[in-house]
This record gives structure tokens, C-alpha cells and sequence, in this order.
């Protein structure tokens, strides 16, 4: 039997964690590499777990790993967003997201043999794009990716409800776990590239009203004030202030 490709992604990405090569990414979202082990191990093994929701007239379960955990991370780091406007980025990219693969689902060709490339690919990386798009860092990515999925999800539900069309669905589960996990990565991967090689080109992160877009993460809960009021980027220039204003006196 062949490992999910969801599957595969959380192992790359656990052991990334684990070796310490994804730090600067947690930092930016925010995570401890224990919280991000922790939600990896979680949707691994809940990806087995199937809760039942409704039995009739439509059986509805909810994946624990596939929906239910990622909806529960996505929401966490809503609710620990240090700006208001990045909640509302990381909110508008998931209503963007649950609308551009449920229209996807409507006007794309239902058999996978008749598409050029995996509809779970080609779902999952559209979903990151927009996501990036829309919420224009790291963290909104991967709330924008992770959660219009499962909402997706949710709109297919309900529609098949409505229309008492009777059989299984299963939020999170089968190809929608891998759909998920491929946006969430390819979400914060976009970012990353693109903050990495903005920060570059502008001589690293300016914060303040003059940073650019897509450098969202760079707050003051990472960057503390100088006693002038200005941010710095390892705490230390006011020390270096008060130093060189004695000097001088």
C-alpha cells in the first residue's frame, strides 16, 4: 500500500523540525519546535481517527488529522496574531481559498485520468499560491491554505446535505488529508522564498510603517523598542546608544 503523500510531507517536515532546520520558520509563526512536533505526531496518528458527526440521512464523520487538528492550529494561531490585520488576511485568504477549489471542483474534470496533473497536486498548490497571495506571510499562508481546505470541505458537505444525497462524507479524509497538508506546506513555502529574498534585496527586515509587504511576521513580540521608540533587530542598539551618548558627554 502506498504512503499518502500527506503522509510523507508531515515526516519530511517532522524530522526538519526535529533536526532544528525549520527554526526560522516556527520563529516567524510563531511555534515552539515542541508545539509543531506535537501537531505533527497529533494528525499522524489522528488521520486513523474518524468521529462520527450525523448518521442520517448523510453520514458525516470528521478526520481528527485530516480536519479536526489543523482546524484547531489554524484557529490557535489566528487567535495569537499580534496585528488585527493580519487575522483579517489569514481569514480572507482561507474564504478565497474554500472558493477557488470549490469552484474548482464544479468546472474541473472529476476523473483524475482526464487532468494533467493529480487533482490533490494541482488542488494543494493552487490552494498555497492563494493563500500566499492573500495573506502575505508565513503564518497567514498556512492558516489561508490549512483551513480553506477543511472549509472546502465543509461547503461540499453541506451541499450534499441539501440535496439528501445519501452515502459517506468525511471531512479530512482520503485525498482531502493530503489536499490540507500540500496547501499548508506550499503556503508557508512561498512565503519564506519570497520574505527571504525581499529582506535581501532591501538589506534586511525593516520594520515599522516602512516595511514591505510580505514581512508581516517582523513585530515587536520578536523586535523590542529602543528607548528612542524604534524598532531594532536584536535589542541591543539602545545599549549601543546609551554607550556611544556617554562617550560623547
Amino acid at each position: 500500500m502506498n504512503m499518502p503523500i500527506g503522509m510523507i510531507l508531515l515526516l519530511i517536515v517532522g524530522m526538519l523540525v526535529y533536526f532544528g532546520l525549520a527554526q526560522r520558520i516556527l520563529d516567524r509563526m510563531r511555534l515552539t519546535d515542541k508545539q509543531a512536533l506535537l501537531f505533527i505526531g497529533g494528525i499522524i496518528l489522528g488521520s486513523f481517527i474518524d468521529i462520527p458527526i450525523m448518521r442520517s440521512p448523510t453520514e458525516v464523520n470528521i478526520n481528527v488529522g485530516g480536519a479536526l487538528l489543523p482546524a484547531i492550529l489554524s484557529l490557535w494561531l489566528i487567535a495569537k496574531a499580534d496585528e488585527p490585520g493580519e487575522k483579517v488576511r489569514a481569514v480572507s485568504a482561507s474564504i478565497l481559498v474554500a472558493a477557488a477549489v470549490w469552484l474548482g471542483s464544479r468546472y474541473l474534470p472529476y476523473e483524475p485520468e482526464n487532468m494533467f496533473i493529480d487533482p490533490k497536486l494541482l488542488y494543494g498548490l493552487a490552494a498555497g499560491l492563494i493563500a500566499y497571495i492573500a495573506g502575505r506571510s508565513r503564518r497567514s499562508a498556512f492558516i489561508g491554505g490549512v483551513l480553506g481546505i477543511i472549509l472546502s470541505d465543509i461547503v461540499h458537505m453541506i451541499t450534499i446535505m441539501r440535496m439528501g444525497i445519501p452515502g459517506t462524507t468525511n471531512l479530512g479524509g482520503a485525498g482531502a488529508f493530503d489536499v490540507t497538508i500540500i496547501a499548508g506546506i506550499v503556503g508557508v513555502m512561498i512565503a519564506e522564498l519570497v520574505g527571504e529574498t525581499r529582506e535581501k534585496l532591501q538589506g534586511g527586515p525593516v520594520r515599522g510603517n516602512n516595511r514591505p509587504e510580505g514581512l508581516y511576521e517582523f513585530s515587536k513580540e520578536i523586535y523590542p523598542e529602543s528607548k528612542k521608540g524604534k524598532p531594532t533587530a536584536d535589542g541591543k542598539e539602545a545599549a549601543d546608544n546609551e554607550k556611544s551618548d556617554e562617550t560623547s558627554s
